[in-house]
């Protein structure tokens, strides 16, 4: 049976829909480098010679074995109500030069940097896709929930992969074996294939592990934003790695999530692989994307 949400706003008619699959870039001008701001490969979560993969590995410990159904609808009924805070997007961006993620492998440098970095080399393969390039800079915006001026919510609560909750966990999720400690793991209600869904009932029906993905995509829809559904959906569910990394929940999908996952894999490789040590000109970029901002969202926003 089918999960009701409380908040549930469609992705569709969020803005005019843009391109079909069949005008999709081949993407041939981004160079992926060969290794991170570490000097190791991307994503690599069993190399343990360092205290910060010691520190990724505890944040994904306590993220699964707190991560239940029912905490996830508890979280996204309370922080949807968009009554902690009044600001700009520029605003909320410049809180994150206080935020360094510790669920992230690659970088140790603060958002406002990986933001900038995702944003302008996507500009410079898509110049004709703006919304985009907005994407890019706002995505990880969500992550003012751990700012100790903004609630200070614990970083497994905030940051990290995220996956369906309500239904069995996928073995592709990075540090699975952490899940035999959440309680719903062992629930025959949430623990088969299907759990609270049903096939082909569309992500916008399934409750993902609460963090900034879902946050920001609520921030975004209440505050009117003119973004297309494909921004929308990458903003939702950029860290879904079990999905457009592994493959894995497919059967959730319905035919809008099929189209929006092709943008979702584009945006992927930039928001992943951009990540170094080389700074962006900050002075210089900004005018371009608040113009952006004007663009597609209201100069305030309720957060």
């Amino acid at each position: 049976m089918a999960a009701t949400m409380e908040i549930n706003p469609e992705l569709v008619g969020q803005g005019e829909k843009k391109t079909q699959a069949n005008d999709l870039k081949s993407n041939l001008a981004f160079a992926v480098p060969a290794t991170n701001s570490f000097g190791r490969t991307f994503r690599d979560y069993n190399n343990f010679q360092s205290e910060r993969q010691k520190l990724v590995e505890e944040f994904y410990r306590l993220q699964h074995i707190n991560q239940t159904y029912e905490f996830v609808k508890k979280l996204r009924k309370e922080y949807g109500k968009l009554n902690r805070a009044e600001m700009s997007i520029w605003e909320c961006c410049e809180l994150l030069n206080e935020v360094v993620d510790d669920s992230d492998p690659d970088i140790d440098e603060p958002q406002i940097e990986h933001l900038l970095q995702t944003a302008e080399a996507i500009r410079k393969d898509y110049p004709d896709e703006d919304w985009l390039h907005l994407t890019a800079l706002i995505h990880d915006l969500g992550k003012v929930l751990h700012h100790p001026k903004f609630g200070g919510l614990p970083q497994w609560a905030v940051v990290g992969d995220t996956y369906p909750v309500g239904c069995a966990f996928d073995e592709s999720i990075v540090h699975h074996k952490y899940f035999k400690e959440n309680p719903d793991y062992n629930n025959p209600a949430y623990n088969t294939k299907f759990g609270a869904y049903s096939e082909g009932c569309g992500l916008n029906n399934v409750y993902m592990s609460f963090g900034h993905d879902d946050y920001m995509y609520l921030v975004a829809i209440e505050n009117g934003t003119t973004l297309p559904a494909a921004g929308l959906f990458v903003i939702r569910y950029h860290s879904f790695y079990p999905l457009h990394k592994e493959g894995a929940y497919k059967y959730l999908m319905n035919k809008e999530d099929e189209e929006n996952l092709k943008w979702l894999h584009i945006f992927n490789k930039y928001d992943l692989y951009s990540k170094s040590k080389v700074r962006v000109d900050l002075e210089k970029v900004k005018p371009y994307y608040q113009s952006l901002i004007k663009k597609y969202f209201p100069e305030k926003l309720k957060w």
